[in-house]
Protein backbone atom coordinates (compact mmCIF):
# COMPACT_ATOMS: atom_id res chain seq x y z
CA UNK A 1 0.00 0.00 0.00
CA UNK A 2 2.52 2.31 0.88
CA UNK A 3 4.46 1.54 -2.71
CA UNK A 4 1.14 2.53 -4.30
CA UNK A 5 0.79 5.46 -2.49
CA UNK A 6 4.06 6.36 -3.22
CA UNK A 7 4.17 5.80 -6.48
CA UNK A 8 1.10 7.94 -6.54
CA UNK A 9 2.89 11.01 -4.88
CA UNK A 10 5.71 10.94 -7.75
CA UNK A 11 2.85 10.33 -10.42
CA UNK A 12 0.97 13.62 -9.57
CA UNK A 13 4.00 15.40 -8.65
CA UNK A 14 5.69 14.82 -12.10
CA UNK A 15 2.37 15.57 -13.64
CA UNK A 16 2.20 19.07 -11.67
CA UNK A 17 5.46 19.60 -12.96
CA UNK A 18 4.75 18.83 -16.43
CA UNK A 19 1.65 21.18 -16.27
CA UNK A 20 3.57 23.96 -15.33
CA UNK A 21 6.32 23.76 -17.66
CA UNK A 22 3.59 23.67 -20.36
CA UNK A 23 1.83 26.34 -19.56
CA UNK A 24 2.72 29.76 -21.60
CA UNK A 25 4.48 32.39 -20.21
CA UNK A 26 3.11 35.71 -19.55
CA UNK A 27 3.58 38.12 -22.88
CA UNK A 28 6.82 40.57 -21.16
CA UNK A 29 5.30 43.20 -23.99
CA UNK A 30 2.98 43.64 -26.89
CA UNK A 31 4.98 42.21 -30.54
CA UNK A 32 6.07 44.80 -32.41
CA UNK A 33 4.03 45.59 -35.19
CA UNK A 34 6.04 45.63 -38.64
CA UNK A 35 6.94 49.33 -40.24
CA UNK A 36 4.98 49.88 -43.08
CA UNK A 37 7.07 51.45 -46.41
CA UNK A 38 4.85 53.19 -48.66
CA UNK A 39 5.19 52.60 -52.49
CA UNK A 40 7.35 55.68 -52.83
CA UNK A 41 10.23 54.52 -50.44
CA UNK A 42 10.06 50.91 -51.96
CA UNK A 43 10.09 52.11 -55.39
CA UNK A 44 13.36 54.20 -54.38
CA UNK A 45 15.12 52.10 -52.73
CA UNK A 46 14.46 49.42 -55.57
CA UNK A 47 16.24 52.14 -58.03
CA UNK A 48 18.82 52.65 -55.51
CA UNK A 49 19.46 49.39 -55.56
CA UNK A 50 19.65 49.09 -59.22
CA UNK A 51 22.75 51.57 -59.43
CA UNK A 52 21.38 53.17 -62.64
CA UNK A 53 24.90 54.28 -64.34
CA UNK A 54 23.40 57.12 -66.16
CA UNK A 55 22.93 58.81 -63.12
CA UNK A 56 26.49 59.00 -62.22
CA UNK A 57 27.12 62.08 -62.53
CA UNK A 58 23.87 63.45 -62.00
CA UNK A 59 20.55 62.40 -61.85
CA UNK A 60 16.70 62.79 -60.73
CA UNK A 61 15.58 64.23 -57.64
CA UNK A 62 13.79 61.64 -55.47
CA UNK A 63 10.66 63.97 -56.34
CA UNK A 64 11.44 64.12 -59.69
CA UNK A 65 11.85 60.37 -60.01
CA UNK A 66 8.65 59.68 -58.22
CA UNK A 67 6.63 61.33 -60.61
CA UNK A 68 6.96 58.35 -63.38
CA UNK A 69 5.88 55.28 -61.84
CA UNK A 70 1.95 56.01 -61.39
CA UNK A 71 1.84 57.68 -64.63
CA UNK A 72 3.46 55.02 -66.22
CA UNK A 73 0.50 52.30 -64.42
CA UNK A 74 -2.26 54.48 -65.41
CA UNK A 75 -1.25 54.56 -69.22
CA UNK A 76 -0.14 51.10 -69.19
CA UNK A 77 -4.03 50.22 -67.37
CA UNK A 78 -5.11 52.16 -70.68
CA UNK A 79 -3.81 49.22 -72.48
CA UNK A 80 -0.84 51.16 -73.75
CA UNK A 81 2.22 48.71 -74.49
CA UNK A 82 5.64 49.50 -72.27
CA UNK A 83 7.42 50.81 -76.07
CA UNK A 84 4.44 53.04 -76.64
CA UNK A 85 4.82 54.66 -72.73
CA UNK A 86 8.25 55.43 -73.44
CA UNK A 87 8.39 56.83 -77.01
CA UNK A 88 7.36 59.77 -78.51
CA UNK A 89 3.46 60.01 -78.55
CA UNK A 90 3.67 59.46 -74.44
CA UNK A 91 7.22 60.94 -74.32
CA UNK A 92 6.62 63.13 -70.80
CA UNK A 93 6.66 59.11 -69.16
CA UNK A 94 10.67 59.34 -70.64
CA UNK A 95 12.43 59.56 -67.50
CA UNK A 96 14.93 62.60 -68.12
CA UNK A 97 15.10 66.12 -67.41
CA UNK A 98 17.14 69.28 -67.03
CA UNK A 99 20.79 68.25 -67.22
CA UNK A 100 20.10 64.56 -66.89
CA UNK A 101 19.00 61.90 -68.82
CA UNK A 102 19.07 57.65 -68.46
CA UNK A 103 19.50 54.93 -70.93
CA UNK A 104 16.69 53.08 -72.95
CA UNK A 105 17.84 49.83 -71.14
CA UNK A 106 17.93 51.39 -67.64
CA UNK A 107 14.63 53.05 -68.20
CA UNK A 108 13.11 49.64 -69.41
CA UNK A 109 14.63 48.65 -65.68
CA UNK A 110 12.86 51.59 -63.86
CA UNK A 111 9.78 50.67 -65.88
CA UNK A 112 10.17 46.81 -64.11
CA UNK A 113 10.92 48.36 -60.82
CA UNK A 114 7.66 51.07 -61.08
CA UNK A 115 5.55 48.71 -62.13
CA UNK A 116 6.12 46.07 -59.62
CA UNK A 117 5.62 48.76 -56.62
CA UNK A 118 2.81 50.67 -58.36
CA UNK A 119 1.41 48.32 -60.20
CA UNK A 120 2.31 44.81 -59.83
CA UNK A 121 -1.00 43.45 -62.01
CA UNK A 122 1.01 45.03 -64.83
CA UNK A 123 4.52 43.78 -64.75
CA UNK A 124 3.83 40.43 -66.51
CA UNK A 125 2.53 42.85 -69.44
CA UNK A 126 5.65 44.97 -69.42
CA UNK A 127 7.65 42.29 -69.39
CA UNK A 128 6.35 40.77 -71.79
CA UNK A 129 6.31 43.29 -73.87
CA UNK A 130 9.74 44.23 -73.93
CA UNK A 131 10.61 40.97 -74.84
CA UNK A 132 8.81 40.91 -77.19
CA UNK A 133 10.54 43.66 -78.55
CA UNK A 134 14.23 42.45 -77.22
CA UNK A 135 14.46 45.22 -74.78
CA UNK A 136 14.66 42.63 -71.53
Amino acid sequence: MRTRLTAAAITTAALLTLTACGSEPEPSAKAAAAPTVSKDEAFLAAVDEASITSWTTTGPTDAELLDYPQRWCDSLAEGHSADHVLTADEGLLYPLGEGWGTKRDEVNELLVLGTKTYCPDLTDQVTAGLRATGDY
